[in-house]
């Protein structure tokens, strides 16, 4: 049987990002696949940016977006292959795809071409149930 969960679980579910990943917390762009969240960090990291002070939107209808504007600048340089988001003591992560804006990834940036003193946003960054 597959699994199925009504619209208010999935929206509840959602919305506990905005207690495990408030503002403060931090979003790793980096290079390469992601070695998974219990691992330890892979590929080089390319930018971090801490979530502004309302970084999610309200789930509805089993989705949850960002909120606000992420953006950081670049430190290294090389292309973005994965994030990882984690909130500011380190014990809570995720880790998923990057993509240009159109490319499907789990993150789309508005360039993964990241440069050292680039500026650098996340355009999308939506979560379904």
């Amino acid at each position: 049987m597959t699994l199925d969960l009504n619209t208010a679980l999935a929206n509840a579910i959602l919305d506990r990002y905005d207690v495990e990943f408030p503002a403060g917390s931090v979003v790793e762009l980096r290079s390469g696949v992601p070695p998974g969240a219990d691992s330890a960090a892979g590929g080089t990291l390319l930018c971090s940016i801490t979530l502004p002070a309302t970084p999610w939107a309200a789930a509805a209808a089993g989705s949850k977006a960002k909120a606000g504007v992420w953006s950081g600048v670049g430190v290294a340089a090389g292309n973005a292959g994965h994030f990882r988001l984690r909130n500011s003591t380190d014990t809570k992560r995720e880790e998923g795809s990057i993509t240009a804006v159109g490319g499907g990834g789990d993150m789309t940036l508005d360039n993964i071409n990241i440069a050292v003193s680039q500026s650098v946003t996340v355009t999308t960054f939506l979560r379904t149930l």
